[in-house]
């Protein structure tokens, strides 16, 4: 009896083992985790051919970002050497354009990624759209990728710089729009939704890194990848790298600044800076910092010119002038802003003789 109970005992055992070992012969495996989907978004630049993701790609590989998945309903065009070349580069495209069709929607369903880089603007430029529209072109662009993906890290491109033998204009336009970049992007930025600026203006020559004063070479492809490698590499860590700071263009006399005002509690204060200068025209930026403890819905910043300078192009602000007198509103996206927080707005001016640096006065709302 004792040992037909130790074979029982014995038996149950070994069934129970078989099963066990049977179950983990046919259980699935675990998923594996989904690479993460990167669309390169942007015109030409980006897609025809657009080189710098080929070698962007290849170096994300060789340093061991291998799960990553380029994306777009575009597919490659050479470049020479393999690579994921998927993208949403669609040559003479307007980004206002793009946002005001809705075009982008689609082409998140087919694809959803997680990261978008966007280096868009050029050919809006090229049209003499103001950098107020095509800011707001980006705003909505960036609706619509959280709309997609509420957790989308958006990499935006202060755009390389152009010099077109059929645009005498388009070079400065380029530097209006990229001045007006980081005020955007600060004022749309979110904790689930981080933007980033990634300056490939800075270093970047039209006469050596194009072939047309437009499209990059080459050498502009390699420095395209460059600086765009720390940026998404930091993003595929889930940082979010520090934006890049704001590049003025060459100048020829030293910046001088003005001192900020001095605002009640509750409102906010300005500083007025030149970035640059040259014979007959400079560029000035105004800082308007929230020095209250809730976050404005919007501001207002006034200084009157003491040398008859004139305003005649303006970003991240509406502005006007009656006689020396300066007048600016915040633009649509950058009215809000937070406790301590800052935004930015940027114009191009005439002078003559003298340039003094005014002080402007700052209203909350």
């Amino acid at each position: 009896m004792q040992h037909m109970l130790r074979r029982s005992l014995l038996g149950a055992a070994l069934a129970g083992l078989l099963g066990a070992l049977a179950f983990a012969v046919s259980a699935p495996p675990a998923a594996a985790a989904a690479p993460v989907r990167i669309m390169p978004l942007g015109d030409s630049i980006t897609g025809s051919p657009g080189c710098w993701r080929s070698l962007l790609w290849n170096r994300l590989q060789s340093t061991g970002f291998t799960d990553v998945d380029f994306v777009g309903t575009l597919p490659p065009q050479g470049c020479g050497q393999a690579h994921d070349g998927d993208n949403e580069g669609h040559g003479g495209a307007l980004v206002t354009a793009v946002a005001d069709q809705n075009q982008l929607v689609g082409w998140l369903s087919a694809t959803r990624p997680d990261i978008v880089l966007m280096h868009f603007g050029t050919n809006d430029v090229w049209s003499n759209r103001d950098p107020a529209t095509i800011l707001a072109a980006y705003s909505k662009l960036v609706d619509q990728m959280r709309a997609s993906n509420p957790g989308m890290r958006v990499l935006v491109a202060k755009i390389i710089p152009m010099n077109p033998s059929s645009c005498a204009e388009c070079a400065q336009r380029t530097v209006a729009l990229n001045n007006a970049i980081p005020g955007w992007a600060a004022g749309k930025t979110t904790t689930a939704s981080p933007i980033t600026v990634v300056d490939q203006w800075t270093g970047f020559s039209t006469a050596s890194d194009t072939y047309d004063g437009v499209h990059p070479n080459a050498a502009g492809d390699q420095k395209m990848s460059d600086k765009w490698y720390p940026a998404l590499t930091a993003a595929l860590r889930g940082v979010t790298p520090t934006t890049q700071p704001t590049t003025a263009p060459p100048t020829t006399t030293p910046p001088t600044s003005a001192p900020p005002t001095t605002a009640p509690p509750g409102g906010c204060a300005a500083t007025y800076r030149i970035v640059g200068q040259w014979q007959g025209g400079f560029q000035g930026e105004v800082t308007v910092r929230n020095t209250g403890t809730a976050a404005t819905r919007g501001w207002t910043v006034r200084f009157t010119f003491a040398n008859g300078q004139q305003i005649t192009q303006i970003w991240g602000g509406t502005h006007t002038q009656s006689g020396a007198n300066v007048t600016v509103t915040n633009a649509a996206y950058n009215g809000a802003v937070g406790p301590s927080a800052s935004v930015n707005f940027g114009f191009i001016g005439s002078w003559t003789g003298t340039n003094t640096a005014p002080t402007p006065t700052c209203t909350a709302t």
